[in-house]
């Protein structure tokens, strides 16, 4: 009933493992070539204050919008492409790093952490294109 091709499990696998460990390699080097300091694996690392309240505004209207877009997604038969879930998520992770990457800039005491954080998310976003076939724009 579920039945997939075999290679198809192995390119999940493959994916499974690569796209980590490119990311957390890619981070690693960068960090270390722009001399910033390294922080805690799955904490929220904010700034300042100000930065906290803006980066949780950010996740509770990315949460909002997607909740809300959820009813709009599933009963239309036309597909808004901005209602799409994986629109929203990408959204979100644009402004959250570019909001990091500008507070870092006027906040941060090391003025490499902003580069740190654009290149990453640059990076981030070119592997999400390819491993997505640039999100449907071109065929391959």
């Amino acid at each position: 009933m579920y039945d997939t091709e075999p290679i198809t499990t192995l390119i999940m696998i493959i994916l499974l493992v690569f796209v980590p460990l490119a990311l957390f390699a890619f981070h690693t080097t960068m960090r270390k070539w722009l001399k910033v300091e390294e922080h805690n694996f799955f904490s929220y690392n904010h700034v300042n204050q100000k930065h906290k309240r803006i980066d949780w505004t950010i996740r509770v209207i990315a949460m909002v919008g997607m909740l809300l877009s959820l009813p709009v997604y599933l009963s239309s038969d036309f597909t808004y492409w901005f209602l799409q879930p994986w629109i929203i998520m990408i959204l979100f992770l644009i402004i959250s790093e570019i909001v990091r990457a500008v507070m870092e800039r006027k906040y941060a005491d090391n003025p490499n952490a902003y580069k740190l954080t654009i290149i990453q998310l640059l990076f981030t976003l070119l592997l999400i294109f390819v491993l997505f076939q640039f999100l449907g724009l071109f065929e391959i």
